[in-house]
């Protein structure tokens, strides 16, 4: 987990919170049009925070630079004043993965999927470490053109959604419910050839919310929902993971986040999005694969 980024505050501050506090209202006002529900935007509030962040700095080690809103910051912030563009998730669904990063930020988040949404994640997470796994390289260029600071890599899927009773059927296998790392296992299911650096990291939040799976010859998010709850289960003794899966009004989403992250670890559902939050099994042989 990368240490919280400290802005130290100088004389031009009260200029800065001017700035900030025009496109919040920008930003607020904008989404009181857009929507009828009365609930705000998940980047309004986790502005606040940020802000916190530098009012708490200390004054003494200021820099040149250190008035300035972090890039990373302002550019979301100007991003969602001006797009158009709706997201994938619904505003109540994404409050739900905002509430437990207001909690854990900053932190370790892994994203299954590249999208408009993901430089709202990255900026939620400040300070932490957010990354993006993305089947479609051209559109990993696409982002990286706007937005280069996300951190994406490209993966590959070997399955089908048309392949899905098959692989809940693998999954049900001793291989496939034995604890260790995903890199390693025996089970069809695994992810075995991503980064170096989704193993080697300690993952505190995962969201599924990819690949494709709404036709047959898509590659289904059969094998990202078992990794994810694998990679939770593997951690250090004690840990706990969250873990969201997106699209569970889908017949695989629902059926395999229920048997691979289970029931008895989903805190909430909201909409088309559930939240498990999964223990480490790793020095817990005699813990059952779901209780």
């Amino acid at each position: 987990m990368r240490s919280k980024t400290k802005y130290p505050v100088n004389n031009k501050f009260l200029l800065v919170i001017g700035v900030f506090f025009a496109f919040f209202l920008l930003f607020v006002l904008r989404s009181s049009f857009s929507s009828s529900k009365n609930i705000s935007s998940p980047v309004t509030q986790a502005l606040p925070k940020v802000l916190a962040t530098i009012s708490d700095a200390d004054p003494t080690s200021c820099s040149p630079t250190c008035s300035k809103i972090p890039p990373s910051v302002a550019k979301a912030l100007v991003h969602y004043t001006t797009s158009t563009i709706t997201p994938q998730q619904t505003l109540k669904e994404i409050s739900v993965t905002s509430r437990i990063l207001e909690k854990k930020s900053p932190c370790n988040f892994l994203v299954f999927g590249l999208g408009h949404d993901s430089l709202m994640w990255s900026t939620l997470n400040f300070g932490g470490r957010t990354i993006f796994l993305e089947e479609d390289e051209a559109w990993i260029a696409q982002i990286k053109q706007r937005f280069p600071t996300l951190e994406s890599y490209h993966v590959t899927y070997d399955s089908k959604v048309h392949q899905a009773d098959g692989l809940m059927e693998v999954g049900k296998g001793n291989e496939c419910t034995a604890i260790g790392e995903t890199r390693y296992s025996m089970c069809q299911l695994a992810l075995k050839g991503l980064p170096n650096e989704v193993y080697d990291t300690k993952w505190d939040l995962i969201m599924v919310d990819a690949p494709t799976g709404y036709y047959d010859e898509a590659p289904g998010r059969m094998s990202a929902i078992y990794t994810a709850g694998m990679i939770a289960r593997n951690r250090e003794e004690g840990a706990e993971t969250d873990v969201f899966v997106h699209d569970v009004n889908r017949v695989v989403e629902d059926k395999f986040s229920m048997a691979f992250l289970c029931e008895g670890y989903m805190k909430k559902q909201e909409g088309r999005l559930r939240h498990f939050r999964i223990p480490s099994h790793k020095n817990d042989r005699d813990r059952p694969f779901c209780p």
